[in-house]
């Protein structure tokens, strides 16, 4: 989730399901109660969704055929119109710009991890080396646009009009004493356009296959951030049988262990 974009209505413009592979079978029916069809976004976490797969399919007998998606767009459209069952890649406060803003009925039917963002640099080693007037990226999707910019506020980078507003963007920044100019890039292309800017924000999904490790973050959310990501299905389906296998296969050892291999502790379990 390509242009410059700063609105998630004009980034559904940008966004096609053409860019989705389909990783496992063949594809049958939704309706099918032993078959699930989850979209993920490409990179680690559908690696990790892989292994709840096969737990999926060695205990409860349950089909999980997994779509991998290249934007933060599709995947919520795709279990809009039905051709998927769930997805997996989106915490709370986007999912719920997402449903005000294109009047998607949505729910939780679980919660997966959380994956701290984070700011990084090739030219400086410390944010104290951050000099005025340095172009900052944020990601443009609603809400990790907003999330970025209440990590500044809070280490007093900058000062926003409400540090409550989830979906903040450069417009409500009321002090910005250091001059930061910001650019608002979709988040995939942020570790790309990195040698070009000061600092960019950029979460775990696609830090990781960046190279960009945990520790090479100038400043980074902690532990206790409440952007846990979800398992995310149509209302009326949180409860069916299908979808709670998957997150009982989902919340296991296994996939924790999996996820620690792949993001080396950037990655959080939110059901704990």
């Amino acid at each position: 989730m390509l242009a410059t974009l700063s609105s998630p209505l004009r980034l559904a413009g940008a966004a096609t399901l053409l860019g989705a592979t389909l990783l496992a079978g063949c594809g049958n029916d939704a309706s099918d109660e032993n078959t699930l069809k989850m979209g993920t976004v490409a990179g680690p976490e559908t690696e990790v969704m892989k292994v709840a797969a096969d737990i999926a399919k060695e205990k409860y007998g349950l089909t999980v055929e997994i779509t991998e998606f290249t934007d933060y767009v599709s995947p919520n459209a795709a279990l809009a119109d039905g051709s998927l069952d769930a997805n997996a890649y989106q915490h709370q406060p986007y999912m719920e710009s997402m449903v005000r803003e294109r009047g998607y009925k949505f729910a939780s039917a679980g919660k997966t991890f959380v994956y701290p963002i984070g700011a990084y640099s090739d030219k400086y080693t410390d944010i104290s080396e951050l000099p005025d007037g340095a172009t900052v990226a944020l990601p443009n999707d609603p809400s990790n646009e907003g999330r970025s910019l209440i990590l500044m506020h809070d280490l007093g980078m900058i000062e926003l009009t409400d540090k409550n507003n989830l979906e903040a963007t450069p417009i409500d920044v009321a002090k910005n004493p250091h001059d930061y100019q910001f650019k608002e890039i979709e988040a995939a292309q942020l570790p790309r356009i990195l040698p070009d800017v000061d600092l960019a924000f950029i979460n775990n999904t696609f830090a990781q296959p960046a190279g960009l490790a945990p520790e090479d973050a100038l400043i980074r959310e902690g532990a206790e951030s409440p952007y846990v990501n979800l398992i995310v299905v149509r209302q009326g389906d949180e409860d069916s049988e299908k979808v709670q296998k998957l997150v009982k296969a989902y919340q296991t050892a296994e996939v924790e262990a999996k996820a620690e291999e792949l993001f080396k502790g950037a990655a959080v379990p939110g059901w704990k």
